[in-house]
């Protein structure tokens, strides 16, 4: 994530999804998926989290085990402690920043388990809201004075526990959690999840397709691997995942004009093929520069044609550093606005501060331009993509 553009976004994810946006975007729902209300990472660039804790809570809407709301920061805390190790193995060339993505989520839960958000809510610090600037500020200075030392002893452990201790609280050894008792590892058993059953898929030229690669961005610091697929076949995994009843862990791009949390869409428009346009928009906009059509097409007031992404469009992007790993979200159904244009319902992580209660809808434009990569049930693969990868 571009630490700086969440904790200024973060400041500014619900069932019931009204059918209008700001302005003149008039929004059908085509396929709705069952998630669980809107949460607010607030000052932290704990996005990965968010959206991958709102990922594996409709997961288990959609298994049959009803809702739960579980602790981002309990995952959290485990992330940065395995980030400065990490980090101390690289001798300072790893990254201990507060970004990740949704296989850290899985690793952590792996490790220590997982509890209910009302066991765990880290905040133990003067604030009605989560705000990790000193804590992140705390880690990598905890992470420079390892390095210094050359070493990291049980001292050192004992006194990175007590940090996190101090400003997200100290873990449960055991809780009680609906009458019954658990530690943090029986709980996630419990939950029947398997991490083994999630898969990452992304689409980018440079890499042989039908293998697995690593994305190159900084938040992959545990250098996980991604199916890589023909860009058709990602919109394919995404639209087979959302109509039969799967949800999409989302990671992308969203420091882009287009991208408006506020007006609750994301859109990619294009305004050099007039042609495309509305006999009375082409008459408007032909005697206006591209920039000047473009700011009138940012004020979301209507929909516009928008940009046929193609694979190497797709690819120029991500290789000219205009496509970047910003933000995570839930993707949790499809809809079309006015025109017949398809969006993806996603739910944002900074609270439901906009005119659909934290959600907004990504057009497809969009996320076939900016996308990173998804995360789904392997079991939400069509089945002949799922043999190519020889995925069991």
């Amino acid at each position: 994530m571009k630490k700086t553009l969440i904790a200024t976004l973060a400041l500014a994810c619900m069932m019931s999804l009204p059918s209008l946006a700001q302005g003149g975007y008039k929004f059908t729902t085509v396929v709705s998926n069952k998630t669980t209300p809107i949460k607010d990472q607030a000052s932290t660039g704990t996005c990965w989290c968010f959206a991958t804790t709102s990922f594996m809570e409709s997961e288990l809407i959609r298994m049959g085990k009803g809702e739960y709301d579980l602790s981002e920061m309990f995952i959290v805390r485990q992330k940065y402690i395995n980030q400065m190790k990490d980090n101390f193995l690289r001798q300072g060339n790893g990254n201990v920043g507060q970004g990740s993505l949704s296989h850290t989520w899985m690793n952590a839960f792996r490790q220590v388990g997982i509890v209910p958000e009302e066991v765990y809510h880290g905040i133990n610090y003067d604030s009605q809201s989560h705000n990790h600037s000193e804590l992140a500020a705390m880690v990598a200075g905890m992470a420079k004075t390892g390095l210094a030392m050359r070493k990291r002893g049980p001292e050192f452990d004992k006194v990175v526990d007590a940090m996190f201790d101090v400003y997200l609280g100290e873990l449960p050894e055991t809780f009680t959690y609906k009458g019954k008792q658990y530690t943090a590892q029986s709980f996630a058993q419990s939950l029947g999840l398997d991490m083994d059953d999630y898969v990452e898929i992304t689409s980018f030229s440079h890499k042989p397709y039908y293998t697995q690669m690593s994305v190159e961005v900084p938040d992959n610091w545990e250098h996980e691997r991604q199916y890589n697929v023909p860009l058709d076949e990602m919109i394919e995994v995404m639209d087979h995942a959302l109509k039969n009843g799967y949800t999409i862990d989302w990671d992308g791009d969203v420091s882009e004009k287009g991208f408006s949390h506020r007006n609750c869409v994301a859109i990619n428009p294009q305004v050099a093929v007039l042609k495309d346009y509305s006999d009375t928009d082409r008459a408007r906009f032909e005697d206006m520069t591209p920039a000047a059509r473009l700011e009138e097409v940012y004020k979301f007031e209507n929909p516009y044609p928008e940009i046929d992404v193609t694979q190497e469009i797709r690819q120029a992007g991500y290789e000219s550093f205009a496509t970047t790993d910003d933000h995570l979200m839930h993707i949790v159904g499809i809809s079309k606005d006015q025109n017949g244009t398809k969006y993806y319902i996603t739910k944002n992580s900074w609270g439901d501060s906009n005119a659909q209660g934290g959600y907004l809808n990504m057009s497809e434009s969009f996320v076939r331009a900016k996308t990173i990569y998804v995360m789904v049930h392997k079991d939400a693969l069509p089945k002949d993509l799922r043999k190519k990868l020889g995925i069991k």
